[in-house]
C-alpha cells in the first residue's frame, strides 16, 4: 500500500509545480460535491406532507417526523411570521427565495473548479512542451534523458487535468440536476401555502364585511 502510493506520488510529481493547484482545486471542489449531495439527500429525503404543512398553518403542531425541504421550509416560515395573510405571503416568498439560493449554493464554483482542471492540464503541457524545446535548442535530439522531463510534464499534467474534469463535470451535471428537481418541488409546496394564505386572507376579508 505504502509503495503504492509513493509510486503515485512520484508519477504525480513529474507534472512540477501546475499538479499543487489542480491538487487544490480537486480537494475543494471534492469537498463541496460529497457536501452538496448530503444536503440534497437530506432534503430530499423523508419529510412531513404538505397536508399536515396546511394544518399547522391553522395552528395544529407540526409532525414530528422527517427533516427534508419541505418541514425546513415550514419551520422557516412560522417563525418568520407576522400572522397578517398579506404580509406574510410576502415573508412566504422569502423563505422560498431564500431556500431556492440554498440549493444552488455551491454549484457553479464546482462546475468552475471543473473547467479549471483542463486548463490547468492544459498550462502544464504548455511549460512541459517549452522545457522541450529548450532542451533541444541546447542539445539537439541526441539527449533523449533531457527531453523526457518536459514530456513527462506535457503528459502528466494533460492526464490529470482529465481525471479530474471528467467525474467532475459529470457530478456537477447530475448535482444540479437533483437541484432543480427540487426547486420545483419547492416552488409547488411553497404555491400550496400561498394559497392556503390567501383563501384565509379573503374569508377575513369577507367576515368583516358582513359584521
Amino acid at each position: 500500500m505504502i509503495d503504492r502510493f509513493w509510486t503515485t506520488w512520484e508519477y504525480l510529481s513529474q507534472g512540477g509545480w501546475v499538479m499543487i493547484p489542480m491538487a487544490v482545486a480537486s480537494l475543494v471542489m471534492w469537498t463541496m460535491i460529497l457536501e452538496r449531495y448530503g444536503t440534497f439527500r437530506r432534503l430530499g429525503g423523508r419529510d412531513i406532507e404538505t397536508v399536515d404543512a396546511l394544518r399547522a398553518l391553522e395552528g395544529e403542531p407540526v409532525p414530528d417526523r422527517g427533516s427534508g425541504q419541505r418541514r425546513k421550509v415550514l419551520e422557516g416560515f412560522l417563525t418568520a411570521r407576522s400572522g397578517i395573510d398579506s404580509l406574510d405571503r410576502i415573508i412566504l416568498r422569502s423563505v422560498t427565495e431564500k431556500n431556492r439560493r440554498f440549493l444552488r449554493k455551491k454549484l457553479a464554483f464546482i462546475a468552475v473548479l471543473a473547467g479549471v482542471a483542463p486548463l490547468l492540464g492544459l498550462l502544464g503541457t504548455v511549460l512541459g512542451m517549452i522545457q522541450t524545446f529548450d532542451v533541444i535548442a541546447i542539445f539537439g535530439t541526441s539527449n533523449a534523458k533531457a527531453m523526457a522531463g518536459g514530456i513527462s510534464v506535457a503528459l502528466v499534467t494533460t492526464q490529470a487535468g482529465l481525471v479530474v474534469a471528467i467525474p467532475g463535470l459529470f457530478v456537477s451535471g447530475f448535482l444540479t440536476r437533483r437541484s432543480r428537481r427540487l426547486e420545483s418541488a419547492l416552488d409547488e409546496f411553497s404555491l400550496a401555502l400561498d394559497r392556503k394564505l390567501k383563501a384565509h386572507g379573503e374569508l377575513e376579508v369577507m367576515e368583516a364585511q358582513s359584521t
